[in-house]
């Protein structure tokens, strides 16, 4: 499916997005696949029982087994035998910065990954496709850098109190203040753990007797805030906005179940970029639908926030919208500012109230201060602030290898989900098998990738997913495309029916978030 929308002068710029179908040969080859590991894997159970074979897995003691099970066998299936069976393409220590390259450490498993022994030697310049480093900060030299040191040497690294206590920095109150003028926003308030600012802040905007619309690919977070708030959760289609739409009529219509009534509240749960699609939500539309049937909107940036728009604020800033249209406005500092932690802006009465209603507010430690001042010293640097030019560059050469990495992907013929902006860039590998020898064969040539298979994704829809950087160089990316390229055909991923014709670069400048073609 491809999507190229300008919707009625909703949007100022092009949107295009493509979700090529899965080829019928290779969706029904993947449930063969699935079913044979299936059935080997009954058939190891079977063995283990018996103690033919080895059981590693954690088991009742035999002095327990008339107690209720702490351990439900069936319930570890998969992660017995399928998952152990390529548990070496996940969780590979790295002992350097992520940033462009990285060294790490190698191990060995001589129980068919039920166990890793490391062998002392690092493999040293990987190129590092997998960390979320979009804007290249995450360095260890630099001003960011040498600004952290010394925030370090005066406050140390830990507040040891909530924000409530005594934990309220002079530092945190400088970041909130200046995270709300870079959002445009009335006000801002910080958190110390992504995660955390969704599924804490969510219970404290909406209850019971309220009704919350979230998209089917939402994060984690999302869906954790969205069931510990108690509200009533209706899913709608991914960025379908004739689904939410349908979803939103229906809750003005019919109210809650049983009573009625009119809800609460209705609040939009949806995401800038969802990491796993590489998509961009269609945030004029969902504005429009907000304003038309009077819902409110929470919007998660953590992966478009200084990934996206011409000066690198987000998702709105790409589509040239107006903040004060975006109800909740969530982001992190985890990927584009080599940090840690989250943020919420929005009105100053939402921020007032989260202050004193937010779990996560109440009752967490402050944010480190050394972390506090790298989130400031390079947020200045995307505004400009420091005087120099480089975060306006670093978001021009990160839209710039966007666009030429995923250009050069689906000219060599692999199937490549999500926006054509969008720095995020799932790679479809589909067969269980592909899984693991993708992320091993992509290591041998000192490529470090991030491989994603059920449940994580669809059971027939398992993928690389490359997260590019201003960091990547042009020649770091073109030895990473050969190797691919070459591993590709290796392991026949070149699945695409839609091969593109090559094309001349171009250099890159601020009107490509307005053509409609290269």
């Amino acid at each position: 499916i491809h999507h190229v929308t300008e919707n009625g002068g909703l949007y100022k710029r092009p949107f295009n997005e493509a979700f090529e179908e899965t080829p019928m040969l290779v969706a029904v080859l993947t449930y063969v696949g699935y079913g044979v590991l299936t059935l080997f894997g009954y058939l190891r159970d079977f063995l283990r029982h018996w103690r033919i074979e080895k059981c590693h897995h954690a088991t009742e003691r035999e002095e327990q087994k008339d107690f209720v099970s702490l351990y439900q066998d069936f319930e570890n299936f998969y992660t017995r035998n399928l998952y152990m069976r390529i548990r070496d393409n996940w969780n590979r220590p790295i002992c350097s910065v992520p940033g462009a390259k990285v060294d790490i450490m190698e191990r060995q498993s001589h129980d068919y990954n039920w166990s890793f022994k490391y062998t002392g030697n690092i493999i040293k310049g990987v190129i590092n496709m997998g960390s979320y480093n979009y804007l290249g900060f995450a360095r260890n030299t630099g001003s960011c850098q040498e600004a952290a040191a010394r925030v370090l040497e005066e406050y140390g690294v830990g507040v040891c109190s909530t924000r409530q206590e005594i934990g309220n920095l002079d530092k945190h109150e400088e970041l909130e203040k200046l995270v709300a003028r870079f959002l445009g926003v009335e006000a801002a308030m910080t958190y110390g753990m992504g995660f955390a600012t969704n599924s804490m802040n969510i219970p404290a905007l909406v209850s019971k007797g309220c009704l919350i619309l979230s998209d089917e690919l939402n994060h984690a977070s999302l869906v954790l805030g969205a069931r510990l708030s108690g509200a009533t959760i209706r899913i709608f289609k991914h960025n379908n906005m004739q689904s939410l739409e349908k979803l939103l009529k229906d809750a003005i219509v019919y109210g809650q179940p049983r009573t009625r009534r009119p809800w609460k509240k209705i609040l939009i749960l949806v995401e800038g970029i969802y990491s796993m699609e590489g998509s961009i939500v269609r945030l004029p539309e969902v504005i429009a639908l907000k304003k038309k049937y009077k819902a409110y909107l929470y919007l998660d940036e953590a992966h478009s926030i200084g990934a996206l728009g011409p000066k690198g604020r987000g998702v709105v800033d790409y589509f040239g919208l107006n903040p004060e249209d975006v109800d909740v406005m969530m982001g992190t500092f985890t990927k584009s500012f080599g940090a840690s932690g989250g943020y919420i802006g929005g009105k100053k009465e939402l921020i007032d109230y989260l202050r004193t209603h937010s779990h996560s507010a109440v009752y967490a430690t402050s944010l480190s201060p050394p972390v506090v001042e790298q989130i400031i010293t390079s947020m200045k640097c995307i505004m400009g602030q420091d005087g120099t030019s480089l975060g306006k560059e670093c978001v021009q050469q990160l839209a710039e290898n966007t666009r030429y990495f995923r250009r050069r992907l689906k000219e060599m013929g692999f199937i490549i989900y999500g926006n054509e902006d969008s720095p995020v860039v799932p790679l479809m590998l589909y067969m269980p098998a592909k899984i693991g020898a993708f992320g091993r064969e992509m290591l041998k040539r000192n490529i470090g990738v991030v491989v994603v298979g059920f449940p994580a994704t669809p059971i027939i829809e398992s993928r690389a997913r490359f997260c590019l950087s201003a960091a990547h160089t042009k020649e770091i990316l073109d030895t990473a495309l050969k190797e691919i390229d070459e591993v590709g055909d290796l392991l026949q991923l070149k699945y695409s029916r839609h091969r593109l014709v090559p094309l001349l670069d171009r250099p890159f400048d601020e009107t490509t978030y307005e053509e409609t073609e290269d």
